[in-house]
């Protein structure tokens, strides 16, 4: 929602969303030459009990984006794995969409 907020009433949903991304930066930047990295993984919508992919507005949103599909928790928790990882060291300050398409 910090790129495209398509619903009215997030206004500090997004607020919100666009702010993390400035710390993510900030902080990539603060606490790089201690090698440590920070990003953000933005996940779209999501099979949750609270947003469940069959829920009353589930078509609507799956409409949304560009795959047709919530994702599954898993495809949110592999991206968040691969950062925490060692193939990631050389990613920071980043943002990563795991959203189906919902921001294109």
């Amino acid at each position: 929602m910090a790129e495209r907020t398509v619903f009215p009433g997030f206004t500090l949903y997004a607020t919100s969303k666009a702010a993390l991304t400035g710390m993510t930066k900030a902080l990539g930047r603060e606490l790089g030459p201690r090698a440590i990295t920070v990003n953000l993984v933005n996940p779209g919508p999501t099979d949750t009990d609270a947003n469940p992919a069959h829920g009353q507005d589930a078509a609507a949103i799956s409409a949304l984006t560009a795959l047709g599909h919530y994702a599954d928790p898993g495809d949110i928790a592999a991206t968040v794995a691969f950062l925490a990882g060692p193939e990631a060291r050389y990613i920071t300050g980043a943002t990563v969409n795991v959203d189906g398409g919902f921001t294109i």
